[in-house]
């Protein structure tokens, strides 16, 4: 069973992606020619047309879940990113922190002093613990 599928996946794979391909530039068409010409006034297009367009989009977009991996993926950081660095915050002294931080500020812009924002963000160079961000506020 394992040396037929093993076998298989050279010829299985390509069709599934292709059937996948097809459904997605299927759908796009249908999409862009039921909505966009009474919405904007644009013309009907084929299913190629539909096809380029979804892979241009995705060639312009991304292919993956957003974000490049490691790079922060919002206000708030990944979760694995912020532990991170909360370990390297306890290990430095306040000075290196200090430093730290010019270093940060001077690398980015710094877009004023921003304290927990919308939605309770942290600022992007709060690198302490929740707890012990609870502990300061419970004192």
């Amino acid at each position: 069973m394992k040396k037929v599928f093993y076998k298989g996946r050279f010829i299985f794979i390509p069709i599934a992606v292709a059937a996948f391909l097809s459904l997605i530039s299927f759908v796009v068409m249908h999409l862009w020619n039921n909505l966009l010409p009474d919405i904007i006034h644009v013309g009907t297009i084929t299913f190629w047309q539909a096809m380029g367009i979804f892979i241009l989009c995705k060639i312009l977009f991304g292919f993956g879940k957003g974000g490049k991996p490691g790079w922060g993926g919002g206000p708030g950081g990944n979760p694995w990113m912020r532990r991170k660095m909360e370990e390297r915050f306890k290990n430095m002294s306040s000075e290196e922190k200090e430093k730290f931080k010019a270093k940060m500020k001077d690398r980015f812009c710094d877009w004023g002093d921003h304290e927990r924002g919308r939605f309770g963000r942290r600022r992007w160079d709060d690198f302490t613990s929740e707890q012990e961000n609870k502990e300061k506020q419970d004192q």
